[in-house]
């Protein structure tokens, strides 16, 4: 049974639902990827519609709207509030048939690599429950590697779509900023973020992207979609850009064993499936997650005030004055990695401050898009590993937060310069699955699936131990 066929009736026969809400709710309690699973909530607003994607179930990350769904961002300051309206992205697949059946976990507000740091639990990696499954789209990584659902929605900062893939065995797909719609995602660092798809085959993601992708009038950032076309459909091959690792980075580039060995199986196969590797120098690399960083945390410091417990969040009711409320809901409803964020965004944006820190990284970012540009004009794509070690275990001393934050070096580089990427499984390695990304230039989406979909006929996603071809098994 192909796996699309086995989701297209779901929603026709109540049985059949009932005995995959039943199914789904065992394999969740293990990893806990649902904040809420309800699959029938949304169609008492609208009912199934004929459509490509037509009863077809998905997950969406809680940091993305969907009526009448809470929208918690993960975060105890919004535990109660729900969404009013659905994200673009959102009502686009429903519009093609597909079904929202529950949120899923994600680091608080966005702001991790671990979903370790949700208020409300913690999501683990299906291959290993003693393991993270990444982040901070953890859960929708968790719950397709599981089988849950065939695809789900979560948000890409920094990687956080691309990471949890890589951790769980699974595609993520990053596409180019302003391509797919951010109106009702819950806004973290405005000009890095986009929705992204996370998928267990390369097909689902050729079919939903379409969907997703398009002007919206709500969101004057997105463009409209006008395709990049290949070079190999001018006779030649598919150039891949392999930069040489360990030269630049720092410390926090360097490959674990396992994801070395992925990579040099990597290296191996793509020139068998047709491709030419080429060398190519990033010398901006050495910078780029400190600049990343200071615009995020710029950026969130100031899409993150309106949660002040006077228009959004929990209140404080023993507050006596304006000031105090705003003080007390945030130091209880927000954790400690949010506040650090805030924290650093109001200081490097502070006068006398925003020269040294806050423009220095937007030159950075400048010098960043020059190189890739300089790269593209030679190369269709580049090779790069998502993470410098595969999936570490929960509570890790070793991969503080601060490490976290270095390890985005590989995947920051896309939202900097507002590139489409998606990374891919490779291979398996010490019982763990490890994946690289290929990254294109704006509007090459198609060449990314090409790449990816030609991978997947050598190497198809291995199987997680709690994934199931079929419920009705």
């Amino acid at each position: 049974m192909k796996n699309g066929d086995r989701w297209a009736a779901l929603f026709s026969r109540t049985e059949d639902l009932d005995r995959w809400e039943a199914w789904a709710r065992r394999v969740d309690d293990k990893i806990h990827s649902f904040l809420e699973l309800e699959p029938t909530r949304t169609l008492e607003e609208q009912p199934v519609v004929d459509g490509p994607l037509r009863g077809t179930p998905f997950g969406v990350k809680d940091n993305i709207a969907v009526r009448p769904f809470r929208l918690s961002c993960g975060s105890r300051l919004l535990s109660s509030f729900v969404s009013p309206y659905t994200a673009t992205a959102v009502a686009r697949l429903q519009g093609a048939g597909a079904v929202p059946v529950g949120k899923t976990n994600l680091d608080e507000f966005g702001m991790g690599s671990s979903t370790q740091l949700s208020a409300f639990a913690e999501t683990c990696n299906p291959w290993d429950a003693t393991r993270v499954p990444g982040g901070s789209s953890g859960g929708s990584a968790a719950a397709v590697a599981a089988g849950l659902v065939p695809f789900a929605l979560g948000s890409d900062t920094g990687g956080s779509v691309r990471q949890p893939a890589a951790f769980c065995g699974v595609y993520g797909f990053k596409p180019t900023y302003g391509s797919v719609s951010r109106y009702g995602l819950v806004a973290y660092a405005s000009s890095l973020e986009t929705i992204g798809v996370i998928a267990k085959e390369v097909s689902w993601i050729r079919r939903i992207f379409p969907v997703i992708r398009g002007l919206d009038p709500r969101d004057h950032s997105t463009v409209e979609y006008r395709p990049r076309e290949a070079r190999e459909s001018k006779g030649r091959p598919l150039t891949v850009g392999i930069l040489k690792l360990g030269d630049s980075g720092g410390d926090a580039a360097r490959l674990s064993p396992e994801v070395r060995a992925g990579w040099g199986k990597a290296l191996e196969a793509l020139p068998a499936l047709g491709f030419r590797l080429t060398e190519v120098e990033l010398p901006t690399l050495d910078y780029v997650v400190s600049a990343y960083y200071v615009i995020a945390c710029a950026e969130a410091s100031a899409n993150l005030a309106r949660f002040d417990g006077v228009r959004y969040g929990e209140r404080a009711p023993e507050a006596d004055n304006p000031e105090e409320l705003v003080r007390l809901s945030r130091s209880r409803g927000l954790g400690e990695e949010v506040k650090l964020r805030i924290l650093l965004g109001t200081y490097v944006l502070r006068s006398g401050f925003q020269d040294q820190y806050y423009l220095r990284a937007q030159r950075i970012r400048t010098a960043l898009r020059r190189d890739f540009e300089r790269i593209f004009a030679e190369v269709d794509l580049i090779l790069l590993p998502v993470y410098p070690c595969a999936a570490f275990k929960r509570g890790d001393e070793t991969m503080d937060p601060f490490t976290q934050k270095l390890s985005d070096v590989y995947t920051s580089l896309a939202n900097m310069a507002g590139l489409p990427a998606m990374s891919f499984p490779v291979s398996v390695e010490s019982g763990l699955p490890v994946g690289m990304q290929f990254m294109a230039p704006p509007f090459a989406e198609e060449m990314l699936l090409d790449a990816c979909g030609r991978y997947e006929e050598h190497y198809p996603a291995p199987d997680s131990p709690l994934f199931s071809r079929d419920w009705r098994a």
